[in-house]
């Protein structure tokens, strides 16, 4: 007997925030604050046997006969037969204020056919920004993220042994031009636009300045006029105005993420009047086959002939359940336990509320 329950099985865990003082700096960043992203093309040499083929990956050798060229050293494509060689892509963010001779992380993950990076050394790659121009120059000993073992018929991986970090793998070779003691004023950009948040965020800093040199821009934008406190310094101002505490506003939301079944409500969420109810739907198939077979001593085959049962029941369930209308978070919570609903359902059920117009939040999924 096969039996087979139609529901969606995932487990839900829910959470919701409690509203609390924050910093500034951490919900919103300063406008000129901010780091680049730097890429580079390169190479990883001393690897065990796991590069790259050059048949499959053309550009692993002309990058490899370029490097030996620029080295002082000719060879032909015949001689280029090694696989301790792989073509990779080295990704770095170059943070704001970084200093030439400074030193940055980089990741390093590989674009041919290689198997691993265990055990591999990056050969000095230039890291460019999106301007074309290079910001820095990445090197050293990889760390790779993860174990492959290799045998004649099987192979194992644990984890990504195609991608790797190296620590303080890049040297800053040119700044990104910024006088920051010269500006006049600076925005502040909210990470989640409100101008609840704004506004509370332009009445802190008033109040703690003592005078009005903060503005609300729109919901996303508060700009502060430094010189109307005089001479002073940008750096000392913005290090008082980061650890101002707040109390930020946020839309209500309900995130549901299917591949691990996980819900997040806001404290905000809230419903209107609604009826749910809930039950099972089970179906069964058994198979009995029957087998036909000739008469004694008589010409012909055993034949099995197929015999199969199909069964739909609607199991009964709980009757419906009333939400009063403008419930919160918790008469909801109430509710579903109230239906003596399984957590795997749940996500289904605020579908369907949302669907039916009564559920009042952004309902995301993701």
């Amino acid at each position: 007997m096969i039996r087979i329950i139609l529901l969606l099985v995932i487990t839900s865990v829910f959470a919701w925030p409690v509203t609390a003082a924050v910093r500034i700096k951490d919900v919103a960043d300063f406008d000129g604050v901010r780091g680049n992203d730097l890429v580079g093309y390169g190479l990883v040499v001393g690897l065990d046997g796991t590069g790259d083929s050059f048949r499959n990956a053309p550009f692993t050798e002309e990058l490899l006969s370029g490097l030996l060229e620029r080295l002082g050293t000719n060879v032909t494509d015949d001689a280029l037969r090694s696989k301790n060689v792989a073509a990779v892509v080295v990704t770095a963010e170059l943070p704001p204020f970084a200093r030439s001779g400074s030193r940055i992380d980089v990741g390093v993950s590989t674009i041919g056919d290689a198997k691993s990076l265990l055990g591999g050394t990056l050969v000095m790659t230039p890291l460019k920004a999106a301007d074309g121009n290079i910001y820095a120059v990445a090197q050293g000993s990889l760390i790779s993220g993860g174990i492959s073992a290799t045998g004649e018929a099987a192979r194992v991986v644990e984890g990504v042994p195609t991608a790797g970090t190296i620590p303080s793998g890049a040297r800053v070779e040119r700044e990104v031009a910024f006088n920051f003691p010269e500006i006049e004023n600076i925005r502040i950009a909210l990470r989640n636009a409100d101008f609840t948040t704004a506004a509370r965020i332009e009445a802190a800093i008033n109040r703690d300045f003592n005078r009005s040199i903060a503005a609300t821009q729109d919901s996303g934008t508060v700009i502060v006029r430094f010189r109307d406190l005089g001479d002073v310094s940008p750096a000392h101002v913005l290090g008082r105005i980061e650890n101002l505490l707040v109390e930020p506003e946020d839309r209500a939301k309900v995130v549901i993420d299917h591949r691990s079944g996980t819900i997040v409500m806001g404290e905000h969420v809230r419903i209107s009047s609604v009826a749910v109810s809930q039950g099972n739907l089970t179906l069964r198939v058994s198979e009995a086959p029957l087998a036909s077979q000739p008469n004694p001593f008589a010409d012909g085959d055993t034949v099995v002939l197929p015999r199969s049962s199909a069964e739909l029941a609607n199991e009964p369930g709980i009757g419906f359940v009333k939400l009063p209308g403008d419930a919160s978070l918790g008469d909801l919570i109430e509710g579903f336990n109230a239906l003596g609903v399984a957590p795997r359902d749940m996500i289904d059920i605020l579908k369907s509320i949302h669907a039916a117009g009564a559920l009042h939040a952004d309902l995301i999924v993701e």
